[in-house]
């Protein structure tokens, strides 16, 4: 294991928050969710819980990939403001005590970007990776746009340019397949390292960087990539202690021994993710077939492949990072999809908000907004089968408003349509109702807050992992999470005893030992002293 320094303190009591910036808050009526937008409901987010914002792509593009096609990684797009809303909004969270973090995405550009522009004309030029004129290396490699010969690779789609990291394995008869300290690569490293600095200068607590996992091509064990990003951490920690690296990688065991503070589980790697709450009726759908999973009302799901993937990335990572946990992502379905309801969802809260992991809630889970199906493609959210658009719906903030209060602009001017559903939840409803998803979701995040056992620091013992699945916190506090449509039981035996109720949603406690919980339940009990060693 490298030597780096502890993760900054904040980062492990997170609850952190995403944002996709045009869909969260429209303050100037024009359809699309802006910088002034956010600042406006930070207040929102304090009464909440959340401690951290993590932005999605806000730099200045042409939005073919909406956003992650980047053409300036200094400044604001002007569509969500400009440079120095973007300082009032870092202040005005500041002074609420949230921080905020941005996406980088180092892997490419947009063909729009000076760099490519210059490289696309100047065959010295080797920030890219470019083929000669006489060899087309493969279906995916594009034709340059200049005067320069010859095809470039691209990342995703043919107008994200990669940028240049180097070959993990060279070749001679494949000459822009450099290695990792040619000068282009080296180039890359340094503007990385400025790109950072510039904002970390301005006051940005950290970065969740796209494709981490892929600078570095052909690079099968990942060696090279590891290295790249513990050059990365040891720049951070001897400049920067108190900034974080949250990534796209989806292999945390990988990813935080490599460096990275904070790596997610990630629907497009394995099943650990979409094993809780992956259930293949969303955004993915029909390319990941039927295979259950836990936090579904069907109830055939099962806990271990989770925990299998949980307890090798809790062994690789040891004390030097976390696993990130989300509710959803803009790549991937909301929770409430499909067969799961909006009133099922909160066990998976519950569950995500008392494990040994960083929770990310993606905007609008809070209240259960739901994966909308047969939108329109977007700014490249249709990829083949899988419909992106679902998940990336305006904020319903209030009925009475138009537009749920996310905009003033006309229904056909907004970024994507609202959902049209006459019962959509919204946050002034819920605020208003004791017994509402946000109010639970609220009072878990207190929770958490004031029981540090509950958040990254506590010990986790597994009881049962079938239906419902019980665990222990930190030897103070057991959990217990139903979200089948079920009702279900688990003896407690001579296993620990329980003393009080901290939140209690459906679970009873008989006086033999035998946990009852009716169907979509959770609760967290405190355990008598006796069972706290």
């Amino acid at each position: 294991m490298p030597e780096f320094l502890p993760p900054p303190s904040w980062l492990a009591d997170a609850v952190l928050y995403q944002i996709y910036p045009q869909s969260y808050a429209d303050s100037n009526g024009d359809g699309v969710g802006d910088l002034p937008g956010i600042l406006s409901r930070l207040d929102y987010l304090g009464w909440l819980g959340v401690t951290t914002i993590w932005l999605s792509p806000l730099f200045e593009s042409p939005f073919h990939d909406a956003g992650y096609d980047v053409s300036d990684y200094l400044e604001v797009a002007p569509r969500y403001g400009t440079n120095e809303d973007l300082a009032a909004l870092v202040q005005a969270a500041r002074e609420r005590g949230i921080r905020v973090m941005l996406d980088l995405v180092p892997g490419h550009t947009s063909d729009q970007h000076p760099w490519f522009q210059a490289s696309s004309k100047d065959a010295a030029d080797d920030r890219y990776i470019w083929s000669g004129a006489d060899q087309q290396p493969g279906p995916s490699w594009v034709a340059s746009p200049g005067s320069r010969p010859g095809w470039y690779l691209p990342n995703f789609y043919p107008v994200q340019p990669a940028l240049n990291f180097g070959y993990a394995r060279t070749d001679p008869a494949e000459p822009w397949r450099q290695s990792t300290d040619a000068p282009g690569p080296r180039a890359n490293r340094a503007a990385l390292r400025e790109i950072m600095a510039y904002w970390f200068d301005r006051g940005v607590a950290g970065f969740r960087v796209d494709m981490a996992y892929s600078l570095v091509k052909d690079d099968p064990d990942g060696t090279a990539t590891a290295a790249l990003w513990r050059e990365m951490r040891e720049w951070i920690d001897a400049a920067y202690p108190d900034r974080a690296l949250l990534s796209e990688w989806g292999d945390p065991k990988v990813a935080v021994p490599a460096g990275i503070h904070a790596d997610f589980f990630l629907h497009f790697v394995g099943r650990p993710l979409r094993s809780l709450w992956g259930n293949a009726q969303g955004s993915h759908a029909p390319g990941w077939g039927t295979e259950p999973c836990y936090f579904a009302p069907e109830g055939d799901g099962s806990m271990h492949e989770f925990l299998d993937a949980w307890r090798e990335a809790d062994t690789a990572i040891g004390d030097v990072g976390f696993v990130a946990l989300p509710t959803a992502n803009h790549d991937f379905s909301r929770l409430t999809c499909g067969t799961r309801t909006r009133d099922m969802v909160a066990p998976a809260f519950a569950f995500q908000l008392t494990w040994p992991s960083l929770p990310v809630i993606y905007y609008g889970d809070e209240i259960g907004m739901r994966y909308l199906s047969g939108l329109p493609d977007k700014e490249g959210s249709q990829l083949g089968h899988e419909a992106r658009q679902g998940s990336r719906t305006p904020m319903q903030w209030d009925a009475d408003l138009p537009n749920a209060g996310f905009s003033t602009a006309r229904p056909e001017d907004l970024y994507l349509p609202v959902d049209p559903a006459g019962d959509r939840p919204t946050v002034a409803a819920q605020r208003a109702d004791e017994a509402s998803l946000l109010q639970q979701v609220r009072a878990l995040i207190q929770l958490r807050r004031e029981h540090p056992e509950l958040g990254t620091r506590g010990t986790v013992t597994v009881l049962t992992d079938g239906y419902p699945f019980v665990y222990t916190r930190g030897g103070k506090y057991l959990v217990v999470v139903n979200p089948s449509a079920q009702a279900a039981q688990f003896a407690l035996n001579d296993g620990p005893e329980l003393a009080t109720a901290l939140i209690c949603h459906g679970v009873t406690a008989d006086e033999d030992g035998i946990l009852r919980t009716q169907p979509f339940s959770y609760a967290v009990f405190e355990l008598a002293s006796k069972s706290a060693g």
